[in-house]
């Protein structure tokens, strides 16, 4: 009996036989949540809703989705529709962080929302192994979240042309 139940956990636990598939699956899901700390680190400097430990999490759960779809050996549509699947959801769990204020120009959380879904993108890439289109969408994202701050802060500040009549 007891021989039967050791022989079934090792069964159950066999999923990464090897070295080298552990290290795929450590590298991997260990990427995807340092690139969305990078994207979590830097929304969590502005205060925003979604912060650090968001990102990580929003990271890891794709990422592994991605990685244990891609263990089971399905095929490349079933694969397709988890990735829709993930993306789709997590555009809900975006939609969470947009508040509308009073006035229709005053929405808030729209730049969260799409870090949150940009943070669910890049993990995909490093859940499939795309390690460096992984880490350069994060670094243009990054760019795009810290940059370009300054070049709307600017536009912001001068009149508007219907404002300038």
């Amino acid at each position: 009996m007891w021989a039967s139940i050791l022989a079934a956990l090792r069964d159950e636990f066999s999923d990464l036989g090897d070295a080298s598939q552990f290290t795929h699956v450590v590298v991997r899901l260990l990427l995807a949540v340092l690139l969305g700390a990078a994207i979590g680190y830097e929304r969590e400097r502005h205060r925003r809703a979604a912060g650090l430990r968001t990102h990580m999490l929003i990271a890891l759960g794709v990422a592994l989705a991605v990685v244990a779809a891609e263990q089971s050996a399905m095929a490349i549509g079933d694969t397709s529709r988890v990735l829709q699947g993930i993306l789709a959801g997590i555009g809900f769990l975006g939609a969470g962080a947009i508040l509308k204020q009073g006035e229709p120009e005053h929405v808030r959380g729209l730049t969260t929302a799409a870090s949150v879904w940009a943070t669910s993108a890049i993990a995909i890439a490093a859940g499939l192994g795309r390690a460096t289109t992984a880490i350069f969408a994060t670094i243009i994202a990054l760019i795009i979240l810290t940059l370009l701050v300054r070049f709307e802060q600017k536009m912001r500040s001068k009149p508007r042309d219907d404002e300038r009549k």
